[in-house]
């Protein structure tokens, strides 16, 4: 099973079940509106055009009328009297099989101009885009254009907290502070958009205290991921918006998703405040790697497919990115390569992953 953006149902829907939900949150955190844009300098080049993927769907498995009819049933009434009545503003989808049982889009992607929401409405998947990041980096390990056990010095130089490898990054074992609150609590000017180069540059220059030995013990830090889109310009040659986009959402036919970048900011799906009023973008908006991926239920289902054929890395490469890495604390809770784990008590693993932005 994999879950976007959602908790688990009280029905069973048995294996290879996908439930995307994309909703417009309304939780973020503080600083100030101004300006700035990300202008990475990529230091290598890599043929995205001859290598890449040739999309082709694959044939979903036939469910008989009556399974058909069961599942919509249940999840109808699951859905119309949990969410969809109660204010929900987002697209829900869910297929078996890589058929599509159910799919639902309510509100308003404008809630001022009470534009309504439909299929092709893009909206923010926050840290559930760190899938992307975590696989295209496990795609660059699986063509030898980099390794899993590479040390951070080796794409950035003198980088002042030793010992961290990509493979540390994708499983969030770093130590390394968590930017999205060392920044608005710090030295950075609020006012201004903090780039990825800037973000790094801060931790070049203010050092700010690690949490823990790399290597040691789990912490969730965005910079983790923010870091490893740094690596895929360095590796590919190629900003991390256009990379994703020629390697991975057009051959993908994802038409319907796309890296945000600032320059996007006045066309993007606007989120609101708990009383309607618009959020204003704040100065961790210019960040990406750990979020700002745009896309819709439809479009997430295509990539769950394109996984799950090996389209986008080979089986493999999936079974290590879905291996538990974290056993510190006893948990049913873990993290892999990228992935959020459910290890539940029958031996049954949840790979899934969430995510919470404004």
């Amino acid at each position: 099973m994999r879950y976007s953006n959602f908790a688990p149902l009280s029905f069973n829907l048995s294996m290879k079940t996908v439930i995307f939900l994309v909703a417009l949150m309304i939780t973020g955190c503080s600083c100030n509106d101004s300006a700035g844009k990300s202008n990475p300098k990529p230091v290598a080049t890599v043929n995205t055009k001859e290598d890449s993927l040739d999309y082709y769907p694959p044939t979903p498995v036939k469910l008989t009328q009556q399974q058909f009819r069961f599942y919509y049933r249940e999840l109808s009434h699951y859905f119309d009297s949990a969410l969809l009545h109660k204010g929900f503003n987002g697209g829900i989808l869910i297929a078996k099989d890589g058929n599509i049982i159910y799919e639902q889009y309510a509100g308003y992607a404008d809630l001022r101009a009470k534009t309504p929401m439909t299929d092709s409405t893009m909206m923010h998947i926050a840290s559930s885009g760190k899938t992307f990041t975590g696989t295209a980096v496990l795609r660059l390990a699986q063509d030898s254009l980099l390794s899993l056990d590479d040390q951070l010095e080796k794409f950035f130089p003198n980088f002042p907290y030793p010992g961290i490898t990509v493979k540390m990054l994708l499983s969030h074992r770093s130590g390394l502070p968590n930017y999205v609150h060392f920044i608005p609590s710090g030295k950075w000017d609020k006012k201004q958009y903090i780039t990825n180069e800037e973000m790094l540059n801060y931790l070049y220059t203010v050092k700010p205290r690690r949490s823990f030995a790399p290597g040691t013990r789990f912490t969730y830090s965005n910079t983790n991921f923010v870091l490893l889109s740094m690596i895929i310009e360095k590796v590919t040659g190629l900003p991390y918006p256009e990379f994703m986009r020629t390697k991975f959402f057009e051959p993908l036919g994802m038409k319907h998703t796309y890296v945000f970048t600032m320059k996007d900011a006045g066309t993007a799906t606007q989120s609101y405040q708990a009383n309607g009023a618009l959020w204003q973008y704040d100065c961790l908006e210019g960040t990406y790697g750990d979020k700002n991926i745009y896309t819709t239920p439809e479009d997430l289902l295509k990539w769950d497919q394109a996984l799950y054929t090996e389209q986008v890395i080979n089986k493999a490469t999936q079974d290590i990115a879905f291996t538990p890495y974290s056993f510190e604390k006893p948990s049913m809770h873990n993290y892999g390569l990228g992935w959020r784990l459910l290890m539940l008590p029958n031996g049954k693993k949840v790979i899934y992953h969430n995510g919470r932005w404004h």
